[in-house]
């Protein structure tokens, strides 16, 4: 009779299991640093987290044409996309460190150490960074090079058997230091969060209050964008990947430069001043033809003209150097900020104060005006300059210092490539032409026939978007809808092309739809 052996685990499990240990090893100990930095980054200022910072410098250096492209085809998803990308490089690069400490356990740390030095240079970077900036990249540091060397050092103490401790050890607590990385980068998250919840409080009354809003379009025609956006559905568009955690209380805007009398006030000083309201529509200059963001609202805030006027603009300023909390830098031409329209440092939105996602607690708003040159959003202050003597970030960058939102329309509905049924299709959308006396007609024409006049929703002012609708008695068939605006000034929408850099997309909105 023959005796089977003993069953055991074939030969080349062992060394693939070390191999797979090894290659973890790095991923999840820089996993953990990068987390410990996030929760102590989320507990102080989130913007100096390391993933952050290290997206914030890839954001800053990466090519106009990039950054277009990643917002027209990932639109709000292009800054985690983004971050997601920072992670994997860095979890990429750290499958080293296993190899190295196995060999040379200085190695390893010092793999660690240099990436956690990256992101502390990258903190350093940042516009108006102390060398506070630097304590969440050294303290994702310290985690990481802790963790590698706790886990090398607990491996190394267990005694080889016939069940192979070792190696059981160093997957247990791996697979605890991943569990454990994923619960402080949770606490982080939900930290980071919390701080920035939107404040609520009491906004004053204007003294120059908006006039009654209208009932608008938006039960009449199913599918085209209300009168009014929510603020949870106002487009953000910025550099920056956290939202800064600005407390009410110790906010200050300061106006300095070239003014005779510069000055400091608090949130409490300037929502004492004279408030006006106004209904605006903002619009960002990466919006493409037919494109998401745009948004219109009431907003309320002190005149700008007020705050020049006390300060007292010397002659020779031309430029308003506005900075945001963390030294954000954007443009706007002084003589078309107060040429007479309602430019202001807002406070609220839709009768709130401004969410935090869009400035709180003020933000500069120059109707008219893209807002990459007129919207600065989480104001901090107002220098009076010139174009000469200083340049903001997107100047730097080749964008326009004078860039008036184009007059555009854009169809909701029916949506690009739907089906729709034979008979009457009602097409609507929204338009706007904020420098040129408003929108006075919108026209919609089939397949590239005749410009035919839609009817036009109600009037809010100049400075604000118009709904239109119009009745097509659509046929089977697959067509081509397009639509244009006409502004106050008799001045025609252009079917001219032309990208977002460096002063705003233009060009005739068409789309496809099917019926049957």
């Amino acid at each position: 009779m023959r005796i089977r052996p003993p069953a055991t685990r074939p030969p080349a499990i062992r060394p693939l299991t070390s191999r797979l240990a090894s290659a973890a090893l790095g991923p999840v100990t820089a996993g953990f640093g990068l987390a410990v930095g996030h929760l102590v980054a989320a507990a102080t200022t989130p913007a100096t987290s390391p993933l952050l910072v290290v997206g914030a410098t890839v954001i800053d250096r990466t090519p106009t044409s990039l950054k277009e492209w990643a917002i027209a085809h990932l639109g709000s998803h292009d800054k985690t996309v983004l971050v997601g990308s920072v992670l994997l490089v860095v979890l990429a690069v750290s499958t080293l460190v296993g190899p190295l400490a196995r060999r040379r356990p200085i190695a390893g740390v010092l793999l660690l150490a240099a990436l956690a030095l990256v992101a502390g240079g990258c903190a350093l970077r940042r516009p108006g960074a102390t060398y506070a900036d630097l304590l969440p990249s050294l303290v994702a540091g310290v985690a990481a090079v802790a963790s590698l060397l706790a886990i090398r050092a607990l491996v190394r103490r267990a005694r080889p058997g016939g069940t192979d401790p070792s190696r059981r050890v160093a997957l247990l607590t791996l697979g605890t230091t991943a569990v454990g990385a994923a619960a402080v980068g949770l606490t982080g998250r939900w930290l980071a969060g919390y701080r920035s919840r939107d404040e609520t409080f009491a906004l004053p009354r204007p003294t120059d209050p908006a006039g009654a809003f209208p009932a608008g379009l938006d039960r009449t025609v199913p599918g085209i964008t209300p009168l009014r956006t929510r603020a949870a559905d106002l487009y953000r568009v910025d550099t920056r990947l956290d939202v800064p955690v600005v407390s009410a209380a110790d906010w200050s805007l300061t106006v300095d430069g070239q003014v005779d009398h510069p000055f400091t006030l608090s949130l409490d000083e300037l929502l004492a001043m004279p408030l006006i309201e106004r209904d605006i529509t903002l619009t960002c200059v990466s919006n493409s033809v037919g494109g998401p963001y745009v948004g219109a609202g009431r907003w309320l805030g002190v005149r700008l003209t007020d705050l020049l006027h006390r300060a007292g603009v010397q002659e020779g300023a031309d430029q308003i150097l506005s900075s945001d909390v963390d030294g954000m830098t954007i443009s706007t031409p002084l003589r078309l900020a107060s040429d007479g329209r309602d430019s202001m440092v807002a406070v609220g939105f839709n009768g709130a104060p401004l969410p935090r996602a869009h400035g709180f607690p003020a933000r500069l708003l120059v109707p008219g005006l893209y807002g990459f040159i007129g919207a600065t959003k989480w104001l901090r202050r107002m220098t009076l300059t010139t174009y000469a003597a200083q340049d903001a970030y997107w100047t730097k960058r080749g964008w326009a210092t004078n860039a008036p939102i184009r007059i555009s329309s854009r169809i909701d509905t029916p949506r690009p490539l739907a089906t729709v049924d034979a008979g009457e299709t009602v097409v609507g959308g929204v338009a706007w032409a904020q420098e040129s006396g408003g929108v006075t007609r919108v026209e919609v024409s089939v397949d590239g026939g005749r410009w035919q006049a839609a009817r036009l929703g109600p009037s809010v002012g100049d400075d604000y978007w118009r709904q239109w609708f119009w009745r097509w008695p659509a046929r089977p068939g697959v067509h081509t809808l397009a639509c244009r605006v006409v502004d106050g000034a008799g001045q025609v929408q252009t079917a001219v092309r032309a990208t977002p850099f460096p002063s705003g997309a233009s060009g005739i909105h068409t789309i496809q739809v099917s019926v049957r």
